[in-house]
């Protein structure tokens, strides 16, 4: 019974960590566009 609640618990925290990594991962490509956005309207300015 002990080792089933320990199991269970673990796979929460993976589903929760899996989830940060998504949010980490979004938020750093959405870093990457914006960046080579910017870099690309400077240059059609310029």
């Amino acid at each position: 019974m002990a080792t089933n609640i320990k199991n269970s618990t673990s796979r929460g925290k993976s589903k929760r960590q899996r989830r940060q990594k998504i949010i980490v991962y979004i938020m750093i490509i959405a870093m990457v566009l914006s960046s080579i956005t910017a870099g690309l309207a400077y240059f059609i300015n310029f």
